[in-house]
């Protein structure tokens, strides 16, 4: 039978390379590693580097066995891959270097990589974050079964690949993706380069028996492979045998090789904690000498030469690119009129939509309101689904998915592990693969777990320059009802305000609640859909629904009443509370309808006409979303207030259970109308 490294091997099952292929790529990481090292780094022209010495021989491998409909989510380490794949030279030095183009136009660290590759394997978006790396690749590969079950595209064998550190299997994010990978039996290869370590902390520490493949020999529904990957046959066997058994659609596996990690976690890393034994017994494993034992007729003077001749070629045209220009460094935070090259653009047009409401039929609640889109929009677009924990069968715990599975089957409407990380991290991968996915977070104070990828989905856009974008619409109810507790009531909308990247929509009725979520479903933006649980239900929230072309804009706020004595600003639930408490006097009621734009100019315009401003949130005070309105109106529109601006908010503590404990804390009508009196009065 030909080897897996016959140049002529035509089978479609794996890629062909051969033993020079291999050589070529490894020297190449080695004299890139090397010239960081010994003169980069020491000349502080790179300040993070990660050598890939003991780790680039297999990781060259496993990266020749990916191919187009491939992607591949990496680590800090894993530099030998992306040459693999293909990646520029000048590219990944000027990376380091924090040069313009490259991987961000150095708005990120180098080792901090992604590479749109269209023909060949796409290097997704490192995360910065240990273990961060792993959900989303389990969303790649949701993706290409989604596509194959449901889009009904071909499926040609392609896959997802994690790569991961040792001591990356102790995080949520490793047990999340292989709780989902295993579940739903994605075409996903976790490949895990064992090399002992955790920066300083042995993997002791990290791993009972100190190997993860051992502990998951019972692991149901996952295919274990275990080697050594400093022996070139043996890790290409079990690269190519772990490649065989995802294509072959027989289920997730998990590659793990042992290798010495021959230089320290980073150029600082002095490797003080290791004994001199030791670090000779890592340097006795180096697989560069062992290759060139097994591929012995290569000219491998003359590989290198060729080699460093490259890697200096690529270094002189590195540190010819300028620096980006600073003036374009706010760009690409959001969807700009460009698409990413690889990602999102999978929303329905907003062709045939209309920005004012067309009222029709009875009143309808929000829950009915949100559900409605929900089901148009998944009815148009085949792209689109809907998962989160409890939204199958049970249609949600707040009933707004409710019949949507039996309506659109399991593979567009599904329940997912109880894992938020894992939520939201699929949801990204699967929006990198060009869907539209719409996760749910259960309560808002569930979100917590999440926040590493609701982060890192913000800022894909921009720290890639434009080459990656994750649009998804993240639904997530929150804040009191009836009664209130510290982990189901919550708003804390503020944080999500504070992730760039991220808009933020917070409606506080049926019909705004169909105009934001129809627009967000069709733009090209990561989106917070905030549903508060007290307005699902309340009648003050009903209103006709405004048909089903209705968008509504983001940053466009409404007044609900209007007057001249005093503004009053906020959103949510207090809504109808300011309209309650203001009903004896002159004043614009402002219902922001989203955070993230927010309607600035709207509000201005009111205080230079009321000269007050007052603003009331349900968040807590401190840091709450209420002291940048605040700030702004000081900052924009000083000389036009006759009084202070005001707040009137939660307290700062949790919200409590009892409902007269709740009412004590959430702010009142009586709250709100006294302060407008004393303010009124100043």
């Amino acid at each position: 039978m030909a080897s897996v490294l016959d140049r002529d091997k035509t089978s479609a099952d794996e890629p062909a390379f051969s033993w020079e292929d291999v050589a070529r790529l490894v020297l190449t990481s080695r004299e890139m590693d090397r010239l960081e090292e010994e003169e980069l780094v020491p000349a502080k022209k790179v300040l993070y580097q990660f050598s890939a010495r003991g780790h680039d021989m297999a990781q060259v491998m496993l990266g020749l066995h990916l191919r187009d409909g491939d992607a591949a989510c990496g680590y800090y380490r894993s530099r030998p891959m992306l040459l693999a794949l293909g990646v520029d030279l000048a590219d990944a030095l000027g990376s380091g270097m924090g040069r313009e183009g490259g991987y961000s136009d150095g708005r990120d660290i180098g080792v901090v990589f992604n590479y749109p590759n269209p023909g060949g394997a796409h290097a997704l978006p490192m995360c910065g974050g240990v273990g961060a790396q792993y959900t989303p690749a389990a969303g790649w590969a949701q993706s290409i079964t989604y596509k194959a079950k449901v889009l009904g595209e071909e499926d040609d064998g392609a896959v997802a690949v994690v790569l991961g550190g040792d001591a990356s299997c102790a995080t949520g994010g490793f047990w999340s993706a292989l709780t989902i990978a295993t579940t739903q039996q994605l075409p996903l290869l976790f490949y895990v380069e064992d090399n002992g370590y955790g920066i300083s902390v042995p993997s002791t520490y990290q791993t009972p028996g100190q190997d993860i493949a051992a502990n998951l020999g019972s692991f149901k529904g996952l295919e274990i492979f275990n080697g050594d990957g400093t022996e070139p046959e043996e890790a290409a066997d079990l690269i190519a045998k772990a490649f065989a058994h995802v294509r072959g659609r027989k289920g997730p596996a998990l590659l793990r090789l042992t290798v010495p990690r021959l230089e320290g976690h980073s150029a600082q890393d002095t490797q003080t904690y290791k004994s001199d034994d030791e670090i000779a017994a890592e340097w006795a494993r180096d697989p560069l000498p062992k290759l060139k034992a097994k591929a012995n007729n290569l000219d491998w003077d003359m590989i290198e030469a060729s080699v460093a001749a490259e890697v200096d070629k690529a270094r002189e045209e590195a540190e010819a690119r300028g620096v980006s220009d600073p003036d374009d460094v706010a760009k690409s935070v959001f969807f700009e009129g460009e698409h990413a090259k690889v990602g999102g653009q999978a929303g329905l047009s907003l062709d045939g939509t209309h920005e004012d409401p067309r009222p029709e039929g009875q009143r309808i609640n929000m829950v009915t309101a949100i559900r409605r889109v929900l089901d148009q929009e998944l009815e148009a677009n085949p792209k689109m689904s809907v998962f989160g924990e409890d939204v199958g069968p049970k249609g949600g715990v707040h009933a707004v998915t409710l019949g949507l599975q039996e309506k659109f089957g399991h593979d567009r409407v599904f329940d997912t592990s109880l894992n938020e990380e894992g939520i939201v991290g699929r949801a990204v991968g699967m929006a990198m693969a060009g869907l539209l996915p719409v996760p749910e977070i259960q309560f808002r104070k569930y979100a917590e777990p999440a926040t590493e990828q609701i982060n890192d989905c913000g800022t894909i856009r921009w720290r890639t320059h434009n080459r990656f974008a994750a649009p998804m619409v993240l639904r997530i109810p929150g804040g009191f009802f009836k009664c209130g507790d510290p982990w189901h009531s919550q708003t804390n909308e503020v944080q999500f305000v504070h992730n760039p990247g991220w808009k933020v929509a917070v409606p506080s009725n049926a019909e705004d609640a169909v105009g934001l979520l129809r627009m967000a479903l069709r733009g090209n933006d990561p989106t917070i859909f905030f549903e508060h649980r007290a307005m699902l239900d309340d009648s003050w929230a009903r209103r006709p629904y405004p048909g089903d072309g209705y968008v509504l804009p983001f940053g466009k706020a409404k007044k609900t009443m209007e007057g001249d004595q005093i503004t009053i600003v906020t959103w949510g639930a207090m809504t109808p509370r300011c309209e309650a408490a203001a009903k004896d006097v002159s004043a614009d009621v402002i219902d922001l309808r989203t955070l993230m734009p927010w309607d600035e100019e709207m509000v201005l315009e009111s205080v230079a006409k009321t000269h007050r401003c007052l603003i009331v949130h349900e968040d807590l005070r401190t840091g709450g979303f209420g002291a940048e309105i605040a700030a702004v109106v000081a900052d924009k529109a000083f000389l036009d207030l006759d009084a202070p601006v005001e707040r009137v908010t939660m307290p700062d503590i949790p919200s409590p259970h009892h409902p007269k404990l709740l009412e004590a804390a959430v702010p009142s009508v009586e709250d709100i109308k006294a302060k407008i009196i004393e303010m009124l009065e100043f």
